[in-house]
């Protein structure tokens, strides 16, 4: 299905899909009287909650990433993030807003597999954009949510575009449900920034833990306290060093999970997650997830690497099938501690 935002009807659309329909029924409730709408929060880092979100405030967002896209009227864009939760409402609400052409693709981990044009905006996650390499220099300005960007993907996507000399520009975003969406882009190609860029009318400062505050009037009332560890640069850029409540205190140093990720898949081509397990001695053990069949290569790949420091070598590797993630394709790092210790 196409919607074109600069003559549509909503009346007369006609679903053939059940995400579709959905699509549809949320263009409903936005022309409706109410001045908010319902957003599902994806629940990575807690419990999942449905919040009200005010439509002008969805309305600020959409043109902040659009005026910094330079998205234009009559630019296509295609959706293919569940609606229910503000990444895919957001979609809906930018091609409102610029009077985008709509493509609407169902959520899958191939969502391109039927796109044969250039487009000019998608957002995708890095599971989709894993799936759907040979189809993403048909995206102008593609740009990639829901957890971090891997240094593997990051080689797969220069190896696939740098070939066939794409002018796809993408971007890592940094958000949440709170900040309608996102607040800030990182460029991963065709170069690879270090630091988040924060849109203009955001103001970023920390904590007395180093911890993220971000202060956006034009998206939510309130000044929104992170639990996310950055180093600020030049007042509006950022670079994320990774949660505090993931943070592993083990004999006594703090060992950030997340920049030990970012090293090990540099190496390995598969998910990994660190993860601290309780321990008489250390208080807590660093551990390894792999997910993937049980591999002496891939362990000795990992005794072979060279960590900043002795303590960032995992005591011990663990490998599982599947590594568990919510719905909107963030891996959980809760349901991960709970399989584990099963």
């Amino acid at each position: 299905m196409l919607l074109d935002f600069n003559d549509l009807e909503i009346n007369n659309l006609h679903a053939e899909t059940y995400f579709e329909k959905k699509v549809i029924f949320f263009l409903e409730q936005w022309f409706s009287d109410p001045k908010t709408v319902k957003v599902q929060t994806s629940g990575s880092t807690g419990v999942p909650k449905i919040i009200e979100v005010e439509k002008e405030k969805m309305l600020n967002s959409a043109k902040m990433t659009c005026n910094f896209l330079d998205l234009k009227e009559g630019d296509t864009a295609l959706i293919c993030l569940p609606i229910e939760y503000i990444s895919g409402k957001m979609m809906v609400v930018r091609a409102i807003t610029r009077k985008l052409k709509l493509i609407i693709s169902d959520p899958s981990l191939k969502p391109l597999e039927n796109l044969n044009e250039n487009i000019d905006f998608c957002a995708m996650t890095p599971l989709q954009v894993e799936n759907s390499l040979d189809k993403i220099h048909f995206i102008k300005n593609l740009i990639i949510g829901g957890a971090a960007v891997s240094e593997s993907l990051k080689k797969k996507i220069a190896q696939t575009l740098l070939p066939s000399n794409s002018l796809t520009q993408i971007y890592e975003t940094y958000g949440m449900s709170e900040t309608l969406s996102h607040i800030a882009l990182k460029k991963t190609y065709p170069t690879q920034d270090e630091y988040f860029n924060v849109f203009d009318g955001i103001e970023i400062s920390t904590d007395e833990r180093n911890c993220l505050r971000i202060s956006a009037p034009q998206l939510n009332s309130e000044i929104l306290q992170t639990n996310d560890l950055v180093e600020i640069r030049e007042g509006n850029q950022f670079k994320f060093l990774g949660r505090i409540d993931n943070v592993i205190n083990s004999g006594g140093a703090k060992i950030f999970p997340e920049q030990l990720e970012a090293l090990v898949k540099k190496e390995i081509p598969n998910e990994v997650i660190f993860l601290g397990i309780k321990d008489e001695s250390l208080g807590q053990k660093l551990i390894l997830i792999i997910e993937g069949f049980e591999s002496e290569n891939l362990k000795s790949q990992i005794s072979n690497l060279k960590f900043e420091k002795s303590f960032h070598k995992p005591k011990e590797i663990i490998f599982v099938d599947k590594i568990p993630r919510t719905p909107n394709g963030k891996v959980s790092r809760i349901e991960l501690k709970k399989l584990i210790s099963i």
